[in-house]
This record gives C-alpha cells, structure tokens and sequence, in this order.
C-alpha cells in the first residue's frame, strides 16, 4: 500500500500507460489508477480500453459513477436511453441506474476515464444480477502483475 509509517496516504503520480491492462471480455480491457491500494478512501477511477466495435454489458453501481470519453466517439446507454458521445464529453450516472458504453466504430479505438463516488463501488450486470467489488476486480489484477 502506498502509505507512510503513520497510515496517510502519500500523494501519488500514477502512469496509465505503464500499468498492465485487466482484460474484461468482449474487446474491452481495463486500467486500474486510484484505487484503494494506494491508499484512496473517498473514490477510485481508471481507464477503460475499447477495440472498435466492443461494448460493455448493462449494468449498474451502488455510487455514483462520472464518465470521462477520452478518445473515439462512444454511444452511451444510460436508463435506457443513447447517447452519442464525442471526445471531451462527460457523463454522470446516479448510482443504481443501469448503463453501458458502446464503441460503434469499426476502425478505431475508445477510451473511457470512470470515476466512483465510493471505494466500496460495486458492479452488477442486469442480465445475470451478479454483483462484484470493483475493487476486488483491481486487486485480483495486482496479484496477477506480481505473480
């Protein structure tokens, strides 16, 4: 964890393009930045990496959620209802609305910055109602980078 002798948090430079990506299926892949492993305790955020034509499947946090499209155009569904999104736009999502991100392009990429209003974020996907910490998704990613 990256804190001093006394438990504070440290300031921290964290470089995305250094860290090892978490493949999540489906084309999209994921980097964990501020996360509670280097000491967060009010939210965590990261990057995720879309390859052309891949989405992510519907659903939904217990937190509020701010999306960030970095890179791409991206169709975001949020509630049921689309929206299309260039680089530089921004979205907020209330915690337990369902939603997803979508790269229609065939051709290019997509990149997301997400940022949880919690360390304790959850993800449930609609379909199956399965219900996992995001957090516990970074730490199996940290295991599997110093294995």
């Amino acid at each position: 964890m990256n804190e001093t002798l006394a438990g504070t948090p440290r300031p921290t430079i964290l470089r995305p393009d250094e860290i090892p990506a978490r493949e999540r299926g489906g084309g999209a892949k994921t980097i964990p930045l501020v996360t509670r492993h280097i000491g967060a305790t009010g939210f965590i955020n990261g990057i995720t990496i879309f390859e052309p034509g891949a989405s992510i499947p519907l659903h939904s946090h217990n937190c509020e959620e701010s999306v960030m499209l970095l890179e791409g155009s991206a169709l975001a569904e949020i509630d049921g209802v689309e929206h299309e999104l260039k680089a530089g736009d921004i979205s907020f999502i209330p915690a337990n609305l369902p939603h997803r991100f979508i790269n229609r392009s065939t051709s290019e990429g997509m990149k997301i910055l997400w940022i949880y209003g919690s360390v304790d974020a959850t993800r449930t996907i609609v379909a199956t109602g399965d219900t996992r910490a995001i957090d516990d998704e970074h730490k199996a990613r940290i295991a599997e980078t110093r294995a």
